[in-house]
């Protein structure tokens, strides 16, 4: 079986070669977002395992991902590595394949805890989702991979408590990505767990070019039912994935990102599928959501075609109020940027912003958008790497990349730049871990060390680091809108944690400010329903913000 393995796209067009000539990096330039690797002084010594072997079986290219949370609450953000395990008995037999989690010491000095908080794992593992669940100011980890979940509580004492089977959180199916979301506003976060294929390494199809084998295109596998779980406030989670209308619309899931596009007050969905159309699932309200992203425009992009999508973010990218969709995907598809017009409606601007011309050559996985230059205006980072380990046996091409970042022109393109040695990059999760007002990255690479790279952008720009924490919503405000008024115009973010590809990120709402000293205006829609107001707040500063009013018993 073969040729075209797993959106290799080896033979690609003559329009698609033109886009191999790639557009002039300004990273040298004034103003130019830079990230400095300070992994070697840092203490952090993750390598990412996926014990490839010669029958390339499916699940060695997918892992992993990278949770970014304060598990301790000290205010610092500490970082958690999902890892994979030995072949075929997918069980470790050594601490070599262990998750890890490192706790922010400050200073840019990590310290490995993996062991007190017992969270090292004993499956093969592809990412994880950081959430606090049972709204205890703790901030607990549901880990999935390969035919397991499991959640882990957060004792609030530096211990985690395996809740799994107490939860109903257990499985025995593929899981890729998760998102930690309340929505249905009782104050509770549900989980959303997305489902790539079926796998069983005794059926793997041989795929490859000539002799080379490959790991296999999609197609050659069935889809699985994404998850909705509703978190019941006693521990507990219901299965309401056929209830809501989620489990009619199966797909390849791999990123997912939640946002209320519309703004109505409810949380909707999307999930980037591979190599067949998007899903953008609407909330109804009422405990159902209905899948519109081909009426919506995000299905398949201008030339009607599925892509492989991979790492998504949902962020308003051109300061218009709406929320966007930035979808990466693989070498000679070039990444999206479906633009929110409101009315339910996106635009494929990929093209006109000059995304496609700059990605048509990468191969993208996580990914976020934030404004790492602090100007007001939201950038990207791409963690980029080929599917395949080794693309240069059977092409021209090197399997290794380095990552990408699209600044932000504020016009409606964006230039490129790369960061950090060529890799097979895959997930990544973002935070400022020494509050400094710069938006940082931390960075998987398959079956090398993880790198953590510092914002080292050098700008006057002012910023504002917003941390929410509810009352009558739940506890870390998770989907909470904010629009930020400067002198200069308008801002719009949310409080979330799925960000990029099998990856969490911190949920501390960041906002550059550009020349601007004061935010004139913070307006706070909490998921609960109430509106909060802050007036002339100075800007170069982390604030805690607390939801106004009663808090609810829940």
């Amino acid at each position: 079986m073969g040729a075209h393995p797993k959106w290799a796209f080896v033979l690609a067009s003559a329009a698609l070669l033109a886009l191999a000539v790639r557009p002039q990096s300004r990273a040298a330039e004034a103003g130019a977002i830079r990230f400095e690797d300070v992994t070697s002084r840092s203490g952090v010594r993750f390598v990412l395992e996926n014990s490839a072997t010669a029958n390339r079986h499916q699940i060695e290219t997918m892992p992993g991902g990278v949770a970014v949370f304060d598990f301790d609450n000290d205010g610092l953000p500490d970082i958690f590595f999902a890892n994979g395990a030995e072949q075929p008995s997918l069980k470790k037999t050594g601490s070599r394949f262990s998750n890890r989690l490192y706790r922010n010491k400050g200073n840019w000095t990590f310290e490995d805890v993996t062991a007190k908080a017992g969270v090292a794992g004993d499956g093969y593992d592809i990412g994880a989702a950081a959430g606090d669940y049972d709204n205890d100011g703790n901030v607990d980890l549901f880990v999935f991979g390969v035919n397991h979940n499991a959640l882990y509580r957060n004792r609030g004492d530096g211990t985690f408590e395996d809740v799994t089977r107490k939860a109903g959180l257990e499985s025995t199916q593929w899981a890729v990505s998760a998102a930690w979301a309340d929505f249905d506003n009782d104050g509770r976060l549900d989980l959303f767990v997305v489902y790539y294929v079926k796998w069983d390494p005794a059926r793997e199809p041989w795929c490859g070019t000539g002799t080379v084998r490959t790991y296999c295109h999609p197609r050659f596998y069935q889809p699985l039912q994404n998850r909705l779980y509703h978190n019941n406030g006693d521990g507990t989670f219901t299965d309401v994935s056929a209830r809501s209308g989620i489990a009619a619309s199966p797909g390849k899931g791999m990123g997912v990102a939640v946002a209320d596009y519309d703004h109505d007050g409810w949380m909707d969905i999307f999930v980037a599928n591979d190599t067949v159309p998007n899903s953008l699932f609407h909330n109804e309200r009422n405990g159902r959501f209905t899948e519109v992203a081909m009426n919506a425009g995000v299905g398949l992009n201008d030339d009607g075609v599925a892509l492989s999508s991979m790492g998504v973010d949902f962020r308003d990218l051109d300061n218009d109020g709406n929320e966007d969709i930035f979808v990466t995907a693989l070498f000679g598809e070039t990444f999206t940027w479906f633009r929110n017009l409101g009315r339910g409606v996106f635009m494929d601007a990929t093209y006109k912003s000059r995304i496609g011309r700059i990605s048509g050559t990468h191969n993208g996985w996580g990914a976020g958008v934030y404004d790492f230059d602090n100007d007001g205006w939201k950038d990207i980072f791409v963690a980029c790497g080929d599917v395949q380990a080794n693309t240069d046996q059977f092409s021209d091409r090197q399997p290794r990349e380095p990552n990408l970042v699209l600044r932000n022109l504020r016009n409606g393109t964006f230039d490129s730049s790369e960061t950090g040695t060529p890799a097979l990059h895959r997930g990544v999760a973002f935070a400022d871990f020494d509050g400094d007002g710069r938006v940082d990255a931390v960075v998987t690479r398959l079956n090398e060390p993880a790198i953590l790279l510092r914002n080292v952008t050098e700008s006057a720009n002012h910023w504002l680091n917003l941390r929410l924490k509810g009352r009558a919503s739940n506890r870390e405000a998770i989907g909470a809108r904010v629009v930020l008024s400067t002198a200069g115009g308008q801002q719009v973010n949310h409080v979330t944690s799925a960000v990029g590809y099998a990856s969490s990120s911190d949920p501390v709402v960041h906002f550059g400010l550009g020349s601007e000293t004061v935010a004139r205006q913070v307006d706070i829609e909490w998921p609960s329903g109430r509106k909060q107001v802050l007036r002339n707040v100075a800007a170069d500063r982390l604030i805690d913000v607390e939801e106004p009013g009663a808090a609810v018993k829940r």
